[in-house]
């Protein structure tokens, strides 16, 4: 099973730490981003990684030559030319990941002790299109799934935008999204014309008629790393 880490952004919310280098080389106890989840991911026995490059990307490629890709089989997809988004992302690199096998998709910004191997588990029981880990937990923006852990829609606290058929009478559940998601290789057979998408848009798109599925896990098993401030915080997650 293939993985990859979606590495490519700008980094704004980290500035200026990543003034001068890509959000995936921040370190935490001198540690990079990157290197913290790759040695994860490698701990589930990943052993084929493709990570998508944009912001400063030669740092990321001398990097990984630094440590001899971990031992094990990195590529890089390279946006140098244009930032494509998540779902972009993965479109551009549909050839280093097609086979047969699911794949892990993980945000390079999150850290977690969420347990991937039942994640994907569970993916694979479900038959499910994509399976995305959220949580209960305060945020900016929710997926809203009904009470069978199945994706209808999206709202956005702040502007109180709402997507999908969530009007429903039917209890409706709102979770944020972690940043880690398995993903059926049928989506290469449904991805868009477009260059430039999300992921999230794409499933919202896709939801009436594919099953999208929420794995929910407990939220202290999750950290976003998208603010200086949150380093700390990472420090005592990792110790634990």
């Amino acid at each position: 099973m293939k993985a990859m880490i979606l590495a490519a952004g700008l980094g704004t919310r980290l500035q200026p730490l990543t003034n001068d280098r890509p959000k995936a080389l921040v370190e935490i106890n001198r540690v990079s981003l990157l290197e913290h989840i790759i040695r994860r991911l490698k701990s589930f026995s990943f052993r084929e990684i493709v990570i998508n490059v944009h912001h400063f990307p030669d740092q990321i490629i001398k990097f990984l030559e630094s440590k001899s890709n971990f031992g094990i089989d990195i590529k890089i997809s390279d946006e140098r030319q244009k930032l494509l988004d998540t779902g972009g992302g993965l479109k551009k690199a549909a050839r280093l990941l097609q086979n047969r096998e699911p794949i892990l998709v993980h945000n390079v910004d999150v850290l977690s002790h969420i347990p991937l191997q039942s994640l994907i588990v569970e993916h694979y029981t479900s038959g499910a299109l994509a399976t995305l880990t959220v949580s209960r937990r305060e945020s900016n923006r929710y997926l809203i799934f009904n009470q069978d852990n199945q994706l209808i829609g999206w709202q956005n606290m702040k502007t109180g935008e709402i997507r999908g058929k969530t009007s429903d009478k039917k209890p409706v559940k709102q979770l944020a999204f972690s940043g880690i998601q398995v993903i059926s290789p049928k989506i290469f057979q449904l991805l868009p014309d477009d260059e430039v998408f999300s992921l999230i848009d794409l499933y919202l798109n896709l939801c009436q008629h594919h099953p999208i599925r929420a794995y929910e896990h407990e939220a202290g098993q999750f950290l976003d790393i998208g603010k200086p401030e949150q380093l700390a915080k990472a420090e005592e997650f990792l110790s634990h």
